[in-house]
């Protein structure tokens, strides 16, 4: 029994001293530190990062690679980029005809053309009756013969001659208020013949967008009876955004293509001015373009191609630039993990491309991805740094500590 007991008690002692002599050396390697020399590696990174004041973070490479972070060399360039639009087809309101009922009238026949057909010009549209046109088809006709006999009888008087002229203008004009085209007119005083209607005739070679005449219907005065379009010449509407308003300006030629189609145009932005629209807060520009074949049609949708290209200047892509207010950052890589704030000024942008005027040169390389999350790590570190320099416990710290 003494004999366990004392064999127990020597296990104790080892055991006891091997701890403290454990204890005794993990105290003097927890308090020693490495000298830092001046000049060394170590002792710049000291120097130049770990002071509140470079701004400077340091994130470990897989910490980078688990956020994301792509670094991308600033170079000094020209840039090249094609503005791209969707654009509407509508018809050259110079060309558009819309023919109106100038008094009551009664359709009594409307010819084959209807909404979508092709007219040539002075093509007949619809006849209809009107009261007074007999009257002044009449007196027309009386002037006319008037006027021959004149002729006829060798009367030099100028006096009479220049009532009857006078007598013919005013029936010409009595006959146009009625509607009657010039084509009609001209074959009333070619044939000296009177028809039972009135004629509406195409004024021009187009495309019949609407048609409101139907046999037998009475129409008011200022109905729309046809609406005709020229469409060998079109107007294309893109909306622009305000920055990019600059490059369109008035003579420059533009791309013009079909979705669906392997047609290509060339439009020209026109002198107009572009229309601010208060709805989609754009600018909206008008193109011209010849329509060869009539294949753009009012309503169609079309792609807009501008090529655009600048003079040699620092871009950077959008992503790599912080915007907070009137402040614009970016992220210089100082290497070896390190990364560091700095405002820049910017000037034009060109799709995903943005001029910086001030604060990068060329040879630098920037964070072009992830940029979001080191910023947070700057901001959440700096304010750790101003709680430790304040004498102010850190955010989450044991205050009773």
């Amino acid at each position: 029994m003494k004999k366990y007991s004392y064999i127990a008690i020597v296990l104790f002692a080892v055991t006891l001293s091997f701890l403290t002599g454990y204890w005794s050396n993990y105290k003097q390697s927890a308090t020693k530190q490495e000298p830092v020399y001046e000049g060394s590696e170590s002792a710049a990174l000291e120097e130049d990062f770990s002071s509140p004041s470079s701004g400077a973070i340091e994130i470990s490479r897989e910490k980078q690679q688990m956020i994301g972070v792509r670094v991308e060399g600033v170079v000094k360039k020209p840039v090249s980029h094609t503005i791209r639009l969707l654009g509407s087809v509508v018809p050259d309101e110079n060309r558009l005809f819309r023919l109106n009922a100038s008094t009551e009238l009664w359709i009594r026949k409307v010819y084959p053309p209807t909404t979508g057909s092709f007219v040539k010009k002075n093509e007949r549209l619809v006849a209809y009756y009107a009261t007074n046109f007999l009257s002044a088809a009449s007196s027309y006709m009386y002037a006319l013969n008037t006027l021959d006999r004149q002729k006829a009888a060798n009367m030099d008087s100028v006096a009479q001659l220049a009532v009857t002229n006078e007598q013919i203008r005013q029936a010409v004009e009595s006959l146009q208020n009625l509607g009657v085209s010039d084509g009609q007119i001209i074959e009333m005083a070619k044939t000296r013949t009177i028809s039972d209607f009135v004629d509406v005739r195409s004024p021009s070679d187009g495309f019949v967008l609407t048609r409101n005449a139907s046999p037998g219907q009475w129409i008011g005065p200022g109905t729309e009876l046809y609406q005709i379009a020229d469409l060998s010449h079109v107007w294309i509407l893109a909306d622009i955004f305000e920055n990019e308003a600059q490059y369109f300006r008035p003579g420059v030629k533009v791309l013009v293509t079909l979705p669906y189609q392997k047609k290509a145009y060339h439009a020209t932005v026109s002198n107009v001015l572009p229309l601010f629209d208060t709805a989609s807060r754009t600018l909206k520009v008008r193109l011209e373009a010849v329509n060869p074949g009539n294949i753009l049609r009012p309503g169609m949708f079309v792609d807009v191609e501008l090529p655009v290209k600048m003079p040699p200047a620092i871009a950077v892509p959008s992503e790599a630039i912080i915007f907070s207010g009137l402040k614009k950052t970016v992220f210089i890589d100082l290497g070896n993990g390190y990364f560091e704030p700095r405002e820049v000024q910017t000037g034009w942008r060109l799709g995903n491309n943005i001029e910086i005027t001030k604060g990068l040169k060329p040879g630098e390389r920037i964070v072009i991805s992830g940029n979001f999350l080191i910023d947070s790590e700057s901001k959440l570190r700096g304010a750790g740094l101003g709680s430790a320099q304040s004498g102010l416990p850190e955010a989450g710290a044991d205050s009773n500590r």
